[in-house]
């Protein structure tokens, strides 16, 4: 078995710590002796290397970088994107590529960023008329989430640190959890993320895998094609500790 992942733009869109994702990914297969490859795609790459993969990754960003993205991600990658998640490769996307995946994202100065699409949902950021969602922030996840057939996992909370000043409102798309502690989506309808087939859309930074192994063993197993059961189990003590601090903060 092998994991293939495409690292989407890691130069623009990776802030609070989003690199920490792939290094658990990484680390969680070669402990396990999975062979791992990961494909560094910016805004130079062609598509050949996103094609080959099986594992799809994009941090956050500010504004500024989310337009020099939102360039080459139209006439490039995106279609491909669409594509790939449609046919059931996994996807993570974290906090401005989140938005990126929605119909739009209206940035705080009023100029409408266009989205991809893939997940049923648009951003507004209102600037400085309201305050940033920034914190400590908890979900249980929604049982849509492992589908019918699959194994759950131990834990069905996820922690992490959110750093938003964009409201995300869904529409038909499922949210990955219900906020538990923090804001999610808006602040309002204690909704957090977005699902679609294997792709996940989300809020929090941290970064997310680390303190959350049940999230990167998911990922890996939908990726390679395997139930949750048949990955070897890790004595993840460490994470288990970074995860039961978090859920005890304020």
């Amino acid at each position: 078995m092998k994991l293939t992942i495409a690292w989407l733009y890691p130069n623009l869109m990776g802030t609070y710590g989003d690199r920490g994702n792939i290094i658990a990914l990484v680390k969680r297969c070669q402990w396990r002796g999975i062979e791992v490859e990961v494909k560094e795609m910016g805004l130079a790459e062609d598509n050949e290397s996103l094609i080959s993969s099986n594992l799809i990754f994009m941090g956050g960003a500010q504004d500024r970088q989310q337009r020099i993205v939102s360039d080459d991600i139209f006439r490039n990658k995106g279609p491909l994107i669409l594509d790939l998640v449609n046919r059931g490769i996994p996807a993570l996307f974290v906090c401005a590529s989140y938005q990126f995946m929605g119909h739009f994202y209206r940035s705080a100065d009023g100029v409408d960023i266009p989205g991809l699409g893939l997940f049923d949902l648009h951003t507004v950021n209102p600037g400085r008329r309201v305050s940033r969602c920034i914190g400590n922030i908890v979900i249980e996840l929604s049982p849509d989430l492992f589908g019918r057939a699959a194994a759950k996992p131990v834990r069905t909370t996820l922690v992490g640190f959110e750093n938003h000043g964009g409201r995300t409102y869904l529409g038909q798309t499922k949210p990955l959890g219900r906020v538990i502690k923090g804001y999610g989506n808006n602040g309002d309808d204690r909704t957090e993320g977005a699902i679609y087939k294997n792709a996940i859309g989300c809020y929090f930074h941290g970064p997310l895998l680390p303190r959350n192994p049940q999230l990167a063993d998911l990922l890996i197993s939908r990726a390679l094609g395997v139930d949750l059961r048949e990955l070897k189990k890790l004595p993840d003590f460490l994470e288990e500790k970074a995860h039961r601090e978090a859920l005890s903060r304020d």
